[in-house]
């Protein structure tokens, strides 16, 4: 039996069965767990959520006179399947709107993806389920404007690249689901595969794992354990279904044959281990990492385009191509004006005209008055006249020209 209570009758020893609210409401990267900590109670009480479910024959009962609401439990947990099978429509915002929306979820995701590696290093058995909540979020976010969340989970430092990284691949998966024309569940589960794709670097020592100069041979050798140590992980744990374990053990592999742990070739690869490889390296390579500087969107996508046919299967690589923009939000570009700037947002008319704030000007060879362009409009006479490097112009920084201004676009 299920009952649901207010948050100031939970104690520690009750198994709480679902927060009342929004996954962004509480403080926890899982709805469902024994409370053994008196600190949670604290964090629950402190957050938003006022009601909790709690089921009395999995942890302590509470007094009749304290229960809301009593339910069955199948009753309960069909409802909250049901509900996840039926995502609600999400309205197009702009990329000021949800960017706003996708820092805070950025900076919640963050959170849920540290306790779960931490649970991973303590032993503690995952529950792949429990990590649906937070993949809805990302997911809606990615129908309301995919640029924003995508963007901002980029701008990682090297101290967090290993927890944000599972978020922003998270993302990248499902665009790249969408664009590919997969339907709602294998959206989710792409998604949910991303998330948990690098989920052994759990167990990779922090000396290798964020070592800033180049590894020896023996220390790579450590990091190649991590996808068959996340697979194993999963397996021990619950609620993980076939794709997530497959994009975790194979997302290393390429389709010439070269990559690991197994060496598979392309017809042995299944298409979500090909999206994962295409999103798995896109964000390694634009991030900054303890040994390197992230590259350029755009230079990351041409270099990408350059390993394609043996790395990459080239129809997936092509749809992640669409589903991000030939110039991606942060890239940095030159206009057929002379002046440069940065990609601010992607505009639905075409993948060579996206919305750019120029602020230097080759002619001078000096800052310029910020702009915004957006080259899809009609008469507009500029053009992207191809990729530049800022260090060439001694320009630092750049992200700090697109990422400040999202809210003010």
């Amino acid at each position: 039996m299920l009952k649901k209570i207010n948050v100031e009758h939970l104690r520690v020893g009750m198994h709480l069965e679902q927060f009342c609210g929004s996954w962004m409401d509480h403080p926890f990267w899982r709805n469902c767990f024994v409370i053994t900590d008196p600190e949670d109670l604290v964090r629950i009480r402190e957050s938003s959520i006022r009601e909790v479910w709690i089921d009395a024959a999995k942890g302590l009962d509470v007094e009749t006179a304290q229960v809301v609401a009593e339910a069955e439990a199948d009753v309960v947990h069909e409802e909250l399947r049901a509900a996840s099978r039926q995502p609600a429509q999400q309205e197009k915002t702009s990329m000021a709107e949800e960017a706003k929306r996708a820092a805070r979820i950025c900076a919640k995701a963050k959170e849920a993806v540290v306790s779960m590696f931490q649970e991973a290093r303590m032993g503690k058995a995952i529950d792949a389920e429990q990590a649906l909540p937070l993949v809805e979020e990302i997911s809606s976010s990615v129908s309301r404007n995919p640029g924003a969340l995508i963007s901002l989970a980029r701008l990682k430092t090297a101290d967090d690249y290993t927890y944000m990284h599972s978020v922003a691949v998270c993302a990248l998966m499902i665009a790249l689901a969408r664009q590919l024309g997969l339907d709602e569940q294998q959206t989710r589960e792409a998604g949910l595969a991303g998330l948990l794709h690098d989920l052994g670097k759990a167990l990779i020592p922090y000396e290798i794992l964020n070592k800033p100069g180049k590894l020896t041979d023996a220390e790579f050798e450590v990091v190649k354990t991590h996808p068959a140590e996340g697979h194993r992980l999963l397996l021990e744990g619950s609620g993980v279904g076939p794709v997530t374990l497959d994009v975790c053990l194979h997302h290393h592999e390429k389709v010439d044959g070269s990559g690991y742990p197994e060496g598979l070739r392309a017809e042995q690869i299944s298409l979500f281990a090909k999206m994962g490889a295409v999103c798995d390296v896109y964000d390694a390579i634009t991030s900054n990492r303890p040994y390197k500087n992230g590259w350029d969107p755009a230079e990351s996508l041409k270099r990408m385009a350059e390993w394609a046919k043996g790395h990459f299967d080239e129809a997936v690589f092509q749809a992640f191509v669409k589903s991000l923009g030939i110039y991606p939000v942060g890239s940095f570009v030159a206009l057929s004006s002379g002046r440069l700037g940065v990609v601010l947002e992607q505009s639905e008319k075409s993948l060579l005209k996206p919305v750019i704030k120029v602020f230097f000007s080759t002619r001078s060879q000096a800052y310029i008055k910020p702009e915004i362009i957006d080259l899809s409009r009609t008469g507009c006479p500029e053009k992207i006249s191809g990729r530049e490097d800022p260090a060439k112009w001694g320009i630092k920084d750049v992200d700090r020209f697109w990422a400040g201004d999202l809210a003010r676009i």
